[in-house]
């Protein structure tokens, strides 16, 4: 493997110093006293320094004016506008040595918070929580961003230090720690990264390398220019550390849809590669996956093993969409997309992975969006009824057991999770958590008030209709409510949802997960609220689906071919949100 070029590097007789300035005209290290950095004619600053070990802290002067934190740098134990501190992370003892992570086909997500997901909000309390996960069924635990941002509290998404996880949650030890004792344990952990903008405040690369980004912007921020070769390889690099260093089993990347100079060949395609070459040196399975609304399914092989330009999977937004329609009857946004028949989209989902495969989307402005993905493995579509984004983005943050029928959300659970698409649920879902997970961050100034101003004209008429009842993103105590309730397991209600997701995904594990490498999309129909679907998987078996999606009780259900797997076994009438599968 190439030797990094961004952040310093641990050498035998100290530690060498890099940074790439191409707009400064001089670069001072400052340690203990400052150290004049040497210029190449690439815009590469550098200086070795003896004695300078793992624990020294540091910054960098630029033009006598502005002292900055390394872009690269690996920790900010005093935030982003601290010093950054040299991490020897070779030095950390790894034990559970011999893990080689899980091929995709056994992925079963979890999505989680760090900060929220425990009332200690670290990584060392989420530890605490890896048993539980197990015995539900969980093989990977996926983690928002923890690129470091600015303040305490942040969704992650405003990250401006790629390569230091937030000390917020704690060191980077902890994390290893976090990361070990889940593969000990035989979980997969996957990060999200932010490769499509930096955050607002902490980032100083316009000052001294403006050649980072182009004069386009996304919605959060100016767009990156991948086009750059030093730029492209400081994203590489990180994605490469998180995997190397923390010894991160994959990576999902935020919406790439927004990346707008991909650069050739394309970002994307180098950074799987580059990934791909890891895991061959290694012997990993490495997961790579994508959130990209633009629904490409050029993008996607599951069965790429190692990576070599595709991606594992993407998250689903259409296959929870219609969900949220069908359960909860909204109509806003990008729900209104499909109002015109929720039930005939979630045939698509079933049959065929997107629901947008080049139609025109509303939405989105009038225009195509997708392309088509039925010749795609199922494993290739992370579907969900509940993720960050489809909870926080709502005004109050509230989850679907707020606001839509626990029997309907049960059906839907059921289907989800024994489909051969792979299943991801949010935090806390397993057992029915109604803790709300509203937006929040942690700005100060001007920035903190151009947040709540966005938010206001966003959500204007939530702001009408709820008042003060809608949460400050800025308030501490908006970031507070979102921690989960571990104490809700006392209670009979969510001890019995956290059945219903350990028997589903108990059969999973024993009927779905070793015939899904090789399964291929089959036919869906829905007549009525009544679904039916097949797939066929890997062995040549057929996976069969009978739901019944409604509030009714249905007539004239068709008999079900082979060994039923799950479900009421009974012929004709069939229950209000009752499911059945089967193998034949």
């Amino acid at each position: 493997m190439t030797a990094p070029t961004f952040g310093p590097q641990i050498t035998r007789d100290g530690t060498r110093f890099r940074l790439w300035a191409p707009a400064a005209k001089r670069v001072d290290l400052l340690l203990d006293q400052p150290h004049p950095m040497v210029r190449d004619d690439k815009g590469w600053y550098s200086a070795e320094i003896a004695d300078a070990r793992a624990g020294a802290r540091y910054k960098f002067r630029i033009d006598d004016e502005l002292d900055v934190p390394d872009p690269a740098s690996a920790f900010q134990p005093d935030d982003v506008f601290g010093p950054c501190e040299v991490i020897d992370h070779i030095a950390y003892p790894w034990r559970a040595t011999d893990w080689r992570g899980r091929p995709w086909h056994e992925a079963v997500i979890l999505e989680a918070h760090v900060g929220t997901f425990t009332p200690q909000g670290t990584y060392r309390a989420v530890i605490d929580k890896l048993d539980h996960l197990v015995a539900a069924g969980i093989t990977a635990l996926e983690l928002m961003p923890l690129a470091d941002f600015a303040g305490k509290r942040n969704w992650g998404y405003d990250g401006v230090l790629w390569y230091a996880p937030d000390s917020a949650y704690g060191r980077p030890e902890d994390l290893k720690a976090l990361i070990d004792e889940a593969h000990l344990r035989g979980l997969m952990v996957m990060l999200d990264v932010v490769y499509n903008h930096f955050g607002p405040e902490g980032n100083y690369l316009g000052r001294y390398a403006p050649n980072f980004f182009t004069d386009a912007h996304t919605p959060w921020g100016s767009a990156i220019d991948y086009r750059v070769p030093e730029v492209r390889s400081f994203a590489i690099e990180n994605a490469l550390s998180w995997l190397r260093d923390y010894r991160f089993d994959g990576l999902r990347l935020d919406a790439v849809n927004t990346i707008i100079e991909v650069g050739e060949p394309p970002f994307l395609n180098a950074l799987s590669t580059a990934v791909g070459k890891l895991a061959a040196e290694t012997g990993r399975h490495i997961n790579m996956v994508l959130e990209n609304s633009d629904n490409r399914a050029s993008l996607l092989d599951a069965a790429e093993d190692p990576p070599r330009g595709k991606y594992r999977g993407q998250w689903n937004d259409d296959y929870h969409h219609v969900w949220h329609v069908m359960l909860t009857g909204e109509d806003q946004g990008y729900y209104a997309d499909y109002q015109q028949s929720a039930s005939n989209d979630l045939v698509r989902a079933m049959s065929s992975g997107y629901v947008y495969q080049g139609e025109v989307s509303t939405f989105w402005g009038g225009k195509r969006r997708g392309e088509a993905s039925g010749a795609l493995s199922p494993t290739c579509f992370i579907n969900f009824l509940q993720n960050h984004d489809q909870i926080g983005n709502r005004p109050l943050g509230d989850r679907l057991e707020s606001i839509a029928d626990p029997k309907a959300i049960e059906a839907a659970l059921a289907v989800m999770l024994l489909a051969p698409m792979t299943p991801m649920l949010f935090m806390g879902e397993e057992w029915g958590s109604t803790a709300p997970f509203p937006f929040f961050c942690d700005f100060k100034g001007g920035l903190a008030d151009a947040v709540r101003k966005g938010r206001r004209e966003e959500y204007a008429w939530a702001y009408a209709r709820y008042g003060d009842a809608v949460p400050d993103p800025l308030a501490e105590e908006t970031a507070r409510s979102a921690i989960l309730d571990w104490d809700d397991l006392k209670h009979a209600p969510s001890r019995k949802r956290l059945a219903l997701v350990r028997d589903l995904l108990a059969i999973r594990r024993r009927e779905i997960t070793p015939r899904l490498a090789g399964a291929r999309f089959g036919e869906a129909h829905v007549s009525g609220g009544l679904l039916t679907a097949h797939w066929t998987m890997g062995d040549g078996r057929k996976l069969g689906l009978t739901a019944n999606l409604s509030a009714d009780e249905t007539a004239d259900v068709p008999s079900s071919e082979g060994t039923l797997i799950w479900g009421p076994a009974l012929s004709g009438r069939m229950p209000a949100w009752a499911v059945r599968w089967h193998i034949g």
